[in-house]
């Protein structure tokens, strides 16, 4: 067999292409007759549209037709995704109201300057805080209701238990909303022709684009041809047609030619999705030997009016991670006035393990107790919530790994015990969980009479590493170097493969690859043994091999190329199928880790900078280092975003005041000083046959708790607020 190339560091098949600026995104699409959208936004955050004089808009230089509430084409809500232009409701500041297209991009954005709006404009909400008496609970997520209670026997309720305690903790947490703020706008091109429409835009999945989209437009799913190869970023955001695509779909349709939609940066803040603000509260309680008796997490999240809401802070946390004997979790949402509420990053996951990750420190203080000790000693070996084993789990070797490579023990165990110049040093530490999802696969692989093999399927890469994957996996199964392998992907018209979300990418497609280059080997040899040109004619395939791309016999070996040529055969192709099978109902599939971070706080200014992170990560088989390491570390990174600088910001009038790259601040590299990612690479192969968890999430999770838990380590200031005020900063230090 050849040398495995599973485990190995490889680099990006796609990275030249986008380098050179040769891998075409969904705005960069171009056809004849093509004609440029230009959105109108509301300025308002809550009202109703009285009228719109648009006829300035309509007479103007190019343009070709304008789109309002009162003369839109038809547009139908599917599964929770506001229908554009459908109603004249406004909903939130910079909601898109109407559509200009003209011949150019400047004539149409000249013409949607001249549109007039009279709103009856009214009161937004824009606070959770302001707003928590209209809470409401959530709908049922994944089977798991928004209020789940688990008492001990004899225990009356919750508060009882905490009561009872020897040690408790408890306080209010919030975390502010974000913005996906991917590098690639949001943007589509359209076609239509014959009823039939090709998509061109960033998605993370162009099956249920295609699905989604033909439901919005009234058609069936063969009339729609997505194209989407490539995404500059999508982070959730992508996940399913956001406005801009079922716009220039419909404009298409109604004009019949090609329609090219590119919102601006800020048009992309507003008028499209976000992870929702929190405000969560969390009670601890535990034994004097810091086992913990009670875990009480309540989230509040903000909410479209007619819907609840991705960010499940409580329900993805604290049901899963410690075992503790009384525990009560509830998830409740709050109408909000701002951009349509989305999974980002980690949806709940990152927000909640803020809140959870803080408390975990802020009980170990209270106990005196180291806070790796506290995580370890509370480890649930079985998932709290459902009772099932996980199906492989290392957390504590994480912990015990980080640790040691860290330094920890180096950490001053007193606030202000470690000064540098005029640089309070601290560490933080925190834990980091992501569920396994897995989805139903199929993908070709096609072995070629050139000597190269084809492997493809509809799945998207979204910046995570597709592109490689899917020829890594593929050489693996098949012994071929990887570099004969070419993937295709990011197509409707291809193999079904699901959408790229919740750390499922990998593990839904891989086990797939391996299925097919199974089912293509088995067929080569079938017509090896039955085609007449071939020189193994005759043989039973029974009594024939396949090693390393090489077909052998009783008194012969040819590489498959070769034996292809001589049966006059350009390709052999087989699909491959691979789903979850009844694995969910005997174990709980998470991946696990331990954060580890290094906080320098100015003592005069305030300042705090992160020096060094480590993630520990417990993800199963790693298919590509050198992918999954940028995974993680993009994942810390995010979650020191989200501490230090990163949230969307909303005045009384319901505007976003940072609705712009220049605004909604994100790191640079002066933000992020050294940053480590260490892989256990435990192989779980009752998940799936590669042995593979996802970790696109896992990083982001745990990190802006840990950075906290640093700030605190080292100035004795307990910040519950994400992102970190400064002035709060400046008022512990006076």
């Amino acid at each position: 067999m050849a040398e495995p190339v599973i485990g190995r560091p490889h680099n990006r098949v796609d990275g030249p292409l986008k380098v050179t600026g040769r891998a075409t995104y969904g705005a960069d699409y171009s056809y004849p007759g093509l004609v440029h959208g230009y959105a109108v936004t509301s300025t308002v955050a809550h009202g109703v549209i009285r009228a719109m004089n648009t006829s300035a808009a309509e007479h103007s230089p190019g343009v070709v037709a304008v789109y309002t509430p009162f003369n839109a084409f038809t547009i139908h809500p599917v599964d929770g995704l506001r229908a554009p232009l459908q109603s004249t409701a406004v909903a939130h500041h910079g909601q898109i109201i109407a559509l200009v297209v003209a011949e150019t991009f400047e004539q149409a954005r000249a013409a949607a300057f001249t549109v007039e709006v009279d709103y009856d404009e009214r009161r937004p909400a824009v606070s959770l805080a302001d707003e928590e008496g209209n809470a409401r609970p959530i709908p049922p997520v994944m089977g798991i209701p928004p209020v789940v209670t688990r008492l001990a026997d004899g225990v009356p309720s919750i508060e009882a238990a905490l009561a009872d305690s020897e040690v408790t903790v408890s306080a209010t947490y919030t975390t502010a909303p974000q913005a996906h703020a991917a590098m690639e706008p949001y943007a589509a091109v359209v076609t239509w022709d014959d009823g039939r429409f090709t998509v061109h835009n960033g998605t993370q999945g162009v099956g249920l684009q295609a699905e989604t989209l033909a439901r919005a437009l009234g058609v069936t799913t063969a009339y729609i041809h997505a194209v989407n190869p490539f995404v500059g970023g999508s982070f959730g955001g992508k996940y399913r047609p956001n406005a801009e695509v079922q716009l220039a779909a419909a404009a298409a349709r109604a004009l019949h030619r090609p329609v090219k939609v590119v919102l601006t940066r800020e048009q992309s803040f507003t008028g499209t999705v976000i992870r929702s603000g929190t405000r969560q509260q969390v009670s601890l309680g535990a034994a004097a030997d810091g086992t913990l008796t009670a875990l009480s997490h309540r989230a509040l999240v903000g909410a479209v009016v007619d819907r609840g809401s991705a960010e499940l802070s409580a329900q993805r946390t604290s049901l899963a991670w410690y075992a503790v004997p009384n525990l009560e979790v509830r998830q409740t949402s709050v109408p909000l006035n701002t951009p349509d509420p989305t999974i980002m990053r980690a949806p709940g996951e990152a927000s909640g393990s803020f809140a959870l990750e803080s408390a975990m420190d802020e009980l170990a203080i209270a106990l005196r107790m180291d806070p790796v000790q506290l995580r370890t000693e509370n480890n649930a070996t079985v998932h709290p919530h459902s009772g099932l084993p996980f199906s492989s789990k290392h957390l504590v070797e994480c912990y015990r790994v980080g640790a040691e490579h860290f330094g920890w023990r180096r950490r001053g165990t007193r606030p202000r015990s470690r000064l540098d110049g005029d640089w309070y040093v601290g560490m933080g530490t925190a834990t980091s969980g992501y569920p396994g999802f897995r989805n139903p696969a199929t993908v070709k692989v096609g072995l070629r009479a050139d000597g190269t093999t084809l492997v493809s399927c509809d799945t998207a890469d979204l910046g995570t590493g597709m592109w490689t994957v899917l020829p890594v996996v593929a050489a693996q199964s098949l012994g071929l170097p990887v570099r004969r392998i070419e993937p295709r992907l990011g197509d409707s018209a291809l193999s079904p493969s699901g959408s790229v979300g919740g750390s499922c990418g990998v593990v839904t497609v891989g086990p797939a690859v391996m299925a097919a280059a199974r089912n293509v080997v088995a067929d080569l040899l079938s017509l090896a043994a039955t085609e007449p040109g071939s020189p193994f004619h005759g043989l039973d395939p029974a009594d024939l091999r396949y090693d390393s791309g090489r077909v052998s016999g009783p008194d012969r070996v040819m590489v498959f190329d070769d034996l292809l040529e001589a049966m006059r055969h350009p390709v052999v192709e087989a699909l491959g199928t691979a789903a979850p099978g009844d694995e969910s109902e005997r174990y709980v599939f998470d991946s696990f880790g331990a954060q580890f971070v290094e906080v320098r706080v100015n003592r005069w200014t305030g300042e705090i900078r992160v020096t060094r992170a480590l993630g520990v990560m417990d993800a199963g088989r790693i298919v590509n280092p050198k992918t999954a390491r940028s995974q993680i570390m993009g994942g810390m990174i995010w979650g020191i975003s989200a501490a230090l600088h990163e949230g969307l910001h909303l005045d009384a009038s319901g505007h976003l005041v940072n609705a712009d790259l220049a605004n909604y601040l994100i790191p640079v590299n002066a933000d992020v000083s050294e940053v480590d990612v260490h892989f256990l690479d435990h192989p779980d192969t009752r998940f799936n046959p590669l042995g593979s968890r996802g970790i696109g999430e896992l990083g982001i999770v745990g990190t802006a708790a840990a950075v906290a838990n640093a700030v605190h380590n080292a100035t004795g200031i307990r910040i519950r607020e994400l992102p970190m005020p400064l002035e709060q900063v400046l008022a512990g230090l006076a």
